[in-house]
């Protein structure tokens, strides 16, 4: 079994997805923040691919990306840093980019190697559904990936089905039209957003991101679904962590109380 199916299987809420750039802070900060955010308590790790132009990104990520692209960070280098992390990380394990990287490194390679390496799932925010059915959906099912779709609070209820249709793992729940970030709070349009696709009875379960950042924020969203994601504002955390276990902890611990 898929270890994304297995949490949601054996954890009902309050299940929180930490997002970090790989490379970043340092270039070998990697696998050390993975196991940082493990012992911390979370409950997914999401690695981001670094990209010279990651468009649903807002300055935070961005940012991140610049960094770790400087520090020499690339799919060849992430693999090479993650051979063997399945000894030390239990947690389910997503990585999220964009489909030009992937297709330069070569489509059946990348995922051949995320099953070798005990990689579960793929974010590609830019692969549209239909080339996602028609050209990747057998050869990620060969290789055990799940994909994970996005909605937003523009996609229709019919779009939204087909989503939930298609779906491997849990749909990630855009919280608002707009690139990441950091928000201080959730707004009513937004909770009328999770009201109507709590509403809709999804097979799939649902991961809201963008814009959680803290515990109350984490709550909210866990409310209408079965948990967060956390990216911009766990990325601030470690930009300039002169510990980055001490920090990470405190960051993880904070969220989830």
């Amino acid at each position: 079994m898929n270890r994304i199916d297995y949490l949601f299987q054996t954890k009902k809420e309050r299940i929180l997805s930490i997002y970090v750039t790989a490379g970043f802070p340092n270039l070998e900060d990697t696998l050390p923040v993975m196991e940082a955010i493990q012992a911390a308590g979370a409950d997914i790790i999401e690695i981001g691919l670094p990209y010279s132009d990651p468009i649903a990104d807002g300055p935070t990520i961005q940012e991140s990306n610049t960094i770790a692209l400087e520090n020499g960070m690339s799919i060849k280098k992430l693999f090479s840093q993650l051979l063997g992390f399945r000894a030390k990380i239990h947690l389910p394990v997503v990585l999220m980019g964009y489909l030009n990287p992937i297709i330069q490194y070569g489509v059946e390679e990348f995922c051949k190697k995320c099953k070798e390496l005990g990689i579960d799932g793929l974010i590609l925010p830019d692969l549209p559904m239909s080339h996602y059915l028609e050209e990747y959906k057998e050869l990620f099912e060969r290789y055990g990936l799940f994909n994970i779709f996005l909605i937003s609070p523009q996609t229709s209820e019919k779009r939204i089905r087909e989503v939930d249709e298609h779906s491997n793992g849990f749909i990630y729940m855009v919280s608002s039209h707009a690139i990441t970030g950091a928000k201080a709070e959730i707004s009513p349009e937004q909770e009328q957003y999770f009201e109507r696709v709590a509403a809709m009875n999804l097979s799939n379960p649902r991961l809201i991101g963008f814009g959680i950042s803290d515990a109350a924020t984490f709550q909210l969203a866990s409310r209408y679904s079965q948990g967060a994601i956390i990216g911009s504002a766990f990325i601030k955390n470690i930009k300039n962590s002169n510990e980055l276990n001490r920090d990470i902890k405190a960051f993880i611990q904070g969220v989830i109380g």
